[in-house]
């Protein structure tokens, strides 16, 4: 099966994080069009196309951070997997928590898979780009 080129939304608020995620994606062929919402509240109108984001293109795959302002992961995997529009998208949680309540509460809300982030650059690295190549390679995606 050929590599397909995604469209990856990031929903993290740390920038370094963020900064590491986009590199991890962008190392390999074909190169995903990556884009980034700092908060549950700017994915939800980044996913809903309102206000600034109203030419905004479906993601193939969401990234999903738990901890964040404003809106948390949770809500935002709750709100899109009960949207109609939304809920086909798969939304991985990346997340630094190993915490089992944030892993059940994920999964109950029908997040399709749950990540730790690794703490060491190689290991982060790699585990993103498991994510890519599983759903670029392996997935097939609505």
């Amino acid at each position: 099966m050929a590599n397909k080129a995604l469209d990856v939304l990031i929903v993290d608020d740390d920038d370094a994080d963020t900064l590491m995620i986009e590199e991890a994606l962008l190392t390999a062929e074909p190169q995903p069009a990556v884009h980034r919402v700092a908060d549950g509240s700017e994915a939800m109108d980044y996913l809903r196309r309102q206000g600034q984001y109203e030419d905004a293109a479906r993601p193939d795959l969401i990234l999903l951070d738990l901890n964040m302002p404003r809106m948390n992961g949770h809500e935002v995997l709750a709100q899109v997997k009960s949207d109609d529009a939304l809920k086909s998208i798969p939304i991985v949680v990346l997340t630094t928590s190993t915490a089992l309540p944030d892993i059940t509460a994920s999964y109950t809300r029908h997040a399709n898979a749950f990540v730790t982030k690794p703490m060491d650059l190689e290991g982060f690295e790699e585990a993103v780009q498991k994510i890519k190549r599983f759903y670029s390679e392996v997935a097939i995606l609505p």
